[in-house]
């Protein structure tokens, strides 16, 4: 039974704490977060103490840590984490600066724990159906990957100005998706953004509407689009066209149902948020991870594929402000 450490008692540690609890190879021990009334009342949820993020890693009856905390604060999770011997699994980004994330990578590999990063729409059912489907060469070879990703609602003013921007904090899940798909980190990114959904996400520094281009070295082209809000729901497709076909996974809908009448045809909306949207991802993620630090098997997500995701987020930041295309470069990447 794999012994866990909650740091994060906030919305995304509420998802975790459910899956790792529901999981029969993990138990919640205990759980942090600077929020004592949101950990007390987390804690007492699942029957787990409430500790000090300290204290969780003194405890060496803590085999793993999963880190649900601010992202200024998971670099220096991790590395404390691993030195105090315990497998992590990482709420992404791994951090707001590419060359901090860097060194953490570096802390990290020598204390020789396994890290996974929370890029959990890998484990998506339907994502994962479409990447088995190209992987298999149903449709040929892969050629233009489209990625659609609307919230349906932007978050406060002051979430943003502490986020690291869109790149980083929202699309940054994106970037993880195409280069998984296409198995491949691109040579080039290219990017647009705009505050056209709230004016104070503008003045706050950063974009609520964007659109990303990445142009891998075969020739293969993946488009990225990214709003903060679409009235109608949580908007997550994927189409991928290859040389004999094409591969789409749709939104999931609140409902199947669809009326036809004399006045036209209408269906459900897609749910509205990530907890309706990915919950069975992270229930899935969460196996993942304790499948890998029991049994040994492979990590499938690693810290050099947060680490390239976030490499892709600063070079949209930056092609977004300048205008120009940002190559990715190998000192950039994981190592």
């Amino acid at each position: 039974m794999l012994r866990v450490g909650l740091l994060g008692a906030g919305r995304i540690g509420y998802v975790h704490a459910k899956a790792i609890a529901g999981h029969t190879g993990s138990t919640l021990v205990a759980l942090a977060d600077v929020n004592a009334e949101a950990a007390s009342k987390l804690a007492a949820h699942y029957g787990a103490e409430v500790r000090t993020s300290e204290a969780v890693l003194a405890d060496t009856s803590i085999d793993a840590v999963l880190i649900a905390t601010s992202t200024d604060t998971h670099s220096d999770l991790i590395e404390r984490a691993t030195a105090a011997g315990k497998a992590v699994l990482c709420e992404k980004p791994v951090d707001l600066s590419l060359a901090r994330a860097q060194a953490c990578q570096k802390v990290a590999a020598k204390n020789g724990k396994p890290v996974m990063i929370g890029f959990n729409r890998r484990f998506d059912p339907n994502f994962a159906a479409l990447k088995a489907a190209a992987d298999k060469g149903e449709i040929g070879k892969t050629e233009l990957l489209s990625v659609t990703s609307f919230d349906p609602a932007p978050p406060p003013v002051s979430y943003i100005k502490v986020s690291g921007g869109l790149f980083r904090d929202m699309m940054i899940h994106d970037f993880d998706m195409a280069m998984w798909i296409m198995g491949a980190v691109p040579d080039r990114v290219t990017a647009v953004g705009s505050s056209i959904v709230d004016p104070a996400i503008g003045a706050a520094g950063d974009v609520d509407t964007a659109v990303v281009t990445l142009h891998f070295g075969d020739g293969r082209i993946a488009v990225i689009k990214n709003s903060r809000r679409a009235v109608y729901g949580y908007d997550q497709r994927v189409e991928l066209l290859g040389s004999e076909g094409l591969l789409q996974a749709q939104n999931m809908l609140e409902n199947t149902v669809v009326k036809s009448t004399m006045a036209g045809v209408t269906g459900a909306k897609p749910t509205y948020f990530f907890l309706e949207r990915y919950m069975p991802a992270y229930e899935a993620e969460w196996d993942a991870f304790v499948q890998a630090v029991t049994k040994g098997a492979a990590l499938p997500v690693t810290l050099t594929d947060g680490i390239n995701a976030l490499a892709l987020a600063e070079a949209a930041t930056r092609s977004a402000r300048t205008g120009e295309g940002v190559a990715i470069t190998k000192d950039m990447l994981g190592g």
